[in-house]
């Protein structure tokens, strides 16, 4: 098949607009946006050496492109060594977004490239070789909806009316599609008509009798260095700006009333949106929907028309724009009013166990402030493990994210409930004095704990009656281990971060 029958997909149209977000500020402080719409001074209808070049110089910048490609490759790998000192280009303990560090890459799925100077090089002109259908639809698109060709735009509305009024059309519309866009104009020009002029009685009928005339259409990626590959770099340029354009404006817009840096207007966002989910789930059953998407189409559409976009730039500064100041009072008024938020920071209730160990001469000695009553049972006093914490009151620190809302620490004169609270056996209460929680001593089995009862033995009817529990208190300075606990309590709030320390 001859190479130039093929043919490229570049947009050859005028050069994609460019958005642009023109952001104001009312007088009553409350920014917004207002959008509008310019072409850069690129194109067909500009002065571009690089792309629109007159035939006398062409062969000089084609020579200085030629060279520039035979060293494309020598510059790109010494870039890439001088990048490697600083980023690691193919690193493979870097993390990617589809597999975790330390997951293991499934069976039969294809391993994603870290990033490499050259692999992004190369990916960039395959992709700009290749992007010219979507600038295609783009200038379509908007020559369609910006009233170029009336009947065009005019027969847009009307199938867009017909799968209104009957949604069941929707799955044939991507068929016909298919059938008018793509396939009739590819018989076309494999059976092209006949370039002379022809009587009148055949001009009206065209006959696809007969074998084809011309090869098939096929589509290609345009050259490098082309003027079809500079138009895609063109129009990827401005639709990169369209897009950090449309960012920014979301970003301005939808952020600062939802991140609740101004609480009040972000509260009463949220009581609005959910008064709007309310009403969704039981009225959207009953609304309209296809009457409601028919008219915003064609209103849509409407307002794309040169006139009609005359008009509404013209009421907007008569009638609506000395109103916005008006409308942002009453806003505020009612925000203020309205929404009551709680000023008071949240508390809750921290506890440390104060810790201490008996020591060889019989005496209590000051271990350790923790945060678990290392009990006999617990996970650390069964795995020989040692309490962790800090020696001093004055070192135990408020929880992340919190402060003191006492000045001092207060004694746990309930002891039982927290002891009862957390299961915990195999101890002796103090329900009166310091309210020390001790351990108990086994003397046949040499530890503490929960004492198992021994099998009996024969030829003994009488065994020794059983010891009181801890819940008896009996003879308890006899029985008590190396280990007593008693518990401290105190009131924490919310710290407070305010909007310079939060930014």
């Amino acid at each position: 098949m001859d190479d130039r029958s093929a043919d490229v997909l570049v947009n050859r149209d005028d050069p994609i607009p460019t958005i642009t977000f023109e952001a104001f500020t009312p007088r009553s402080g409350t920014p917004s946006t207002s959008a509008s719409t310019s072409q850069q001074p690129t194109g067909h209808d500009s002065e571009q050496p690089d792309i629109e070049t007159p035939t006398r110089r062409r062969g000089g910048l084609r020579g200085r492109f030629s060279a520039f490609k035979e060293r494309a490759g020598l510059q790109d790998m010494l870039v890439e060594k001088l990048l490697a000192q600083v980023v690691p280009l193919d690193d493979a303990d870097i993390p990617r977004d589809d597999q975790q560090k330390g997951d293991t890459p499934l069976d039969g799925r294809t391993e994603r490239p870290n990033f490499n100077l050259t692999t992004m090089s190369n990916n960039f002109r395959r992709m700009n070789s290749r992007i010219g259908v979507v600038f295609v639809f783009q200038a379509r698109a908007i020559r369609l909806l910006s009233w170029k060709q009336p009947t065009h735009t005019l027969s847009f509305l009307a199938i867009y009316s017909f799968v209104c009024l009957d949604p069941y059309l929707l799955p044939l519309l991507p068929l016909a599609i298919l059938l008018v866009a793509v396939l009739v104009p590819s018989f076309v020009a494999r059976h092209p008509a006949a370039e002379f002029s022809l009587p009148s009685e055949q001009a009206f009928g065209y006959s696809p009798n007969g074998p084809p005339l011309a090869p098939a259409v096929t589509v290609k990626p345009v050259k490098e260095l082309s003027k079809d590959f500079f138009r895609n770099m063109r129009d990827l340029q401005n639709s990169m700006e369209d897009f950090s354009q449309l960012h920014d404006a979301v970003v301005s817009l939808v952020v600062p009333r939802t991140n609740f840096s101004n609480e009040a207007l972000s509260s009463a966002l949220f009581v609005f949106l959910f008064a709007a989910c309310l009403f969704m789930s039981i009225a959207s059953n009953i609304l309209p929907w296809r009457l409601i998407f028919l008219v915003l189409g064609w209103g849509v559409t409407c307002m794309g028309h040169p006139a009609i976009q005359r008009q509404i730039e013209n009421a907007h500064k008569k009638h609506l724009q000395p109103q916005e100041e008006k409308a942002m009072s009453l806003v505020e008024k009612w925000v203020d009013g309205d929404i009551i938020l709680d000023s008071a920071p949240e508390t809750r209730e921290v506890e440390i166990f104060e810790l201490q160990r008996l020591s060889s001469a019989e005496e209590w000695e000051p271990w350790l402030f923790t945060a678990w009553p290392y009990d006999p049972l617990s996970q650390a006093r069964i795995l020989g493990e040692r309490p962790v914490g800090t020696r001093f009151f004055e070192d135990v620190l408020p929880p992340q994210g919190w402060e003191w809302s006492e000045k001092k620490w207060a004694l746990d004169l309930w002891s039982r409930e927290w002891v009862e609270e957390r299961i915990i056996t195999g101890v002796e209460i103090e329900t009166e004095g310091e309210r020390w929680v001790y351990d108990i001593y086994d003397e046949k089995a040499d530890r503490v704990g929960v004492v198992e009862a021994s099998p009996p033995t024969k030829g003994k009817e009488n065994s020794a009656p059983p010891k009181p529990s801890w819940e008896e208190g009996e003879d308890g300075e006899e029985r008590r281990g190396e280990w007593r606990r008693r518990r401290w309590v105190r009131l924490v709030k919310r710290r407070v971060v305010s909007r310079d320390a939060a930014a």
